[in-house]
């Protein structure tokens, strides 16, 4: 079975990442990143336009120093605001962090963090923007404070490259760290503590994610296998394991509105697939051949996938 896009973009050059933002206030915003360049756009969807169709307007183009491997919104992301406010970390291929504030006309402003000593696999704000978190293949989860001008206020020391980040609205002061040698470790950044480890059944773990919808359930993309675990009913073991990508997965993403429905990216074929806890059969998929990166609109029931030069949306039916 292959589900063919709903809605595609096709660029000009290859795509690295993408990140679809997911502030009230700038949902339809998404940020695509080619070589040495930062592309800013609009994706209107026939469910919010008025003549039903799907339009993409190209905002503006912003020059980056080095290729991006990971990429954020601030959450205070805004195009409502006079004038816009629209800040963006993205993670370069040169370890360094480069926070990015345009109002999308003139002005544009760049900052540089520098202490990465490896590759940034994974960036995420905090859900007041007080905190951005990264993760390396340095064997460290870093956290930078806003208030002090983004200095790396917090080293949390891991014991394998860190593979993914997340923080969550109803969690504060907790930092959802994966390390790819199979350990998810929640920290709190207060006290600096693990407050609790899980362990997937195998590795590597090349990503992870925390619920939107319900702060209890957390997953993994541990070496082809989907691994879920709910902390309400099963704390250290895992509720769920689904084979879902045989030769090895990529990346992992809960749905925004419920923790019931996955998508995932992996091999053979470099794959798109969309489950529901409960079935064995996909509600998509698709074979991509390239990955460059996956993102659920965060009102909208699409699921994106960036692959070679194009940006391809598919509509999933909830059920």
């Amino acid at each position: 079975m292959r589900t063919p896009p709903t809605h595609l973009l096709s660029f000009n050059e290859q795509i690295y990442n993408f990140e679809i933002c997911s502030t009230d206030f700038a949902s339809s915003l998404i940020c695509i990143a080619s070589d040495k360049k930062l592309i800013l756009g609009l994706a209107r969807f026939p469910e919010e336009s008025e003549n039903d169709t799907f339009e993409w307007e190209r905002l503006k183009d912003i020059y980056n120093e080095s290729r991006c491997h990971s990429l954020a919104f601030h959450p205070e992301t805004s195009l409502m605001s006079v004038p816009k406010t629209v800040t963006f970390c993205s993670a370069g291929a040169d370890f360094i962090l480069r926070i990015f504030r345009t109002d999308l006309q003139n002005a544009d402003t760049v900052q540089a963090l520098k202490a990465h000593t490896n590759y940034v696999n994974d960036i995420a704000w905090d859900t007041e923007g007080e905190f951005l978190a990264s993760v390396s293949d340095d064997h460290s989860c870093k956290i930078w404070s806003s208030e002090s001008h983004y200095e790396n206020v917090i080293t949390f020391c891991l014991s394998s490259a860190g593979m993914s980040v997340k923080w969550h609205p109803e969690e504060p002061h907790k930092v959802l760290v994966a390390e790819k040698k199979g350990v998810v470790h929640l920290y709190n950044v207060r006290s600096q503590q693990a407050i609790i480890s899980l362990e997937a059944p195998r590795g590597p773990l090349m990503s992870a994610d925390w619920s939107l919808n319900n702060c209890h359930f957390i997953t993994a993309l541990a070496y082809g296998d989907v691994v879920t675990w709910d902390l309400l009913h099963k704390p250290c073991s895992p509720s769920d394991v689904k084979q879902v990508h045989e030769d090895g997965g990529r990346c992992v993403r809960f749905a925004p509105n419920t923790e019931m429905v996955t998508a995932s990216i992996g091999r053979p074929d470099i794959t798109l697939k969309v489950f529901t806890a409960k079935s064995p059969v996909p509600l998509v998929e698709a074979g991509l051949k390239l990955y460059a990166g996956l993102c659920w609109h965060h009102r909208l029931p699409y699921v994106a996938a960036a692959y070679d030069r194009k940006l391809g949306f598919w509509k999933v039916q909830f059920k």
